[in-house]
């Protein structure tokens, strides 16, 4: 049987500016999208059974959660939906990504199965129609369809390839026991309503920054609230900075915390401090190579 196998990277934040709370709820936030070397692995096979059966390994709290509610699960039902496929398949999601780390681990695995399904059953959808179904399962699924370096607008699923910048050495400290939800982050921000007055100056800022090549200095709106809350998160971005990294920064909106180092060999000398964390040592992935790696290998 044809067995499709499909990586699933991780992300980082090289900049999170929310500009302000829109009138349909929603924050209007302007992002720096990167994918790092950290990843699932996604397997899929047809079968002549019908339906979906989804594996999980990995991640004993997720591999609990009803399939139905996994955005694997999702985005394949979605796409047998939209191509009227009746036949069955099996997927093998092994989980390396942390969930609810800030790290899009959810959101690559569902853009994984897109790519994959389509792989397997040897069809195609236009790019365009793609997206929209992306965008359904998450804000942050659009951008794995590209990978790199991408802006990210609107809740994040509006995508815009950047350039990509040169390689960095990455240090990721995924805190035990520190879990924050998405929709916590965003009410602990308290962001003013949305005006063009209030957020032009930041939007401005933040165009020119992002198209430069050489990067732009990590920030992150989370890191307050999410610090205040969480304090132990913001002693280990201090204890980044103590062993070496030369920047640092919430993931997303937490609790994982990475840093940027001169080499893997710092990074890994770092992560020693580290004892009682999960800890990653990583690399930023371009675009080119993200899009090579998601293809399906043997």
């Amino acid at each position: 049987m044809r067995e499709i196998r499909i990586l699933a990277f991780a992300k980082v934040n090289l900049r999170l500016d929310i500009l302000g709370r829109r009138p349909d709820a929603y924050h209007e936030l302007r992002t720096i999208f990167q994918t790092i070397s950290l990843h699932d692995e996604v397997r899929l096979r047809g079968t002549k059974t019908a339906g979906i059966c989804l594996n999980i390994s990995g991640d004993q709290s997720l591999s609990l959660e009803p399939v139905r509610k996994n955005l694997v699960y999702r985005a394949v039902d979605a796409l047998r939906r939209e191509l009227d496929m009746r036949g069955g398949v099996e997927i093998d999601l092994h989980k390396k990504i942390p969930a609810g780390r800030g790290l899009g681990g959810g959101s690559s695995d569902a853009a994984a199965a897109l790519r994959g399904y389509l792989q397997l059953i040897r069809a195609k959808i236009p790019e365009a129609r793609l997206m929209e179904i992306a965008a359904s399962l998450g804000a942050d699924v659009p951008f794995f369809l590209f990978g790199g370096r991408a802006l990210g607008i609107g809740r994040g699923d509006e995508i815009y390839p950047l350039l990509d910048i040169p390689k960095l050495s990455l240090l990721v400290v995924s805190p035990s026991n520190i879990h924050v939800p998405t929709p916590d982050a965003y009410r602990w921000l308290k962001a003013p309503a949305l005006t063009k007055i209030r957020s032009a100056s930041k939007l401005w800022k933040f165009c020119s920054l992002c198209w430069s090549a050489q990067g732009s200095g990590l920030s992150n709106d989370f890191e307050r609230p999410v610090f205040q809350r969480h304090p132990r998160l913001a002693r280990v971005k201090r204890a980044l900075l103590q062993r070496g990294a030369t920047e640092a920064s919430l993931a997303g909106s937490g609790s994982a915390v990475f840093g940027v180092f001169p080499s893997p060999a710092m990074a890994r000398r770092a992560a020693v401090g580290f004892q009682d964390e999960q800890t990653f040592v990583c690399e930023t992935v371009s675009r080119d190579r993200y899009l090579r790696k998601v293809q399906s290998t043997p």
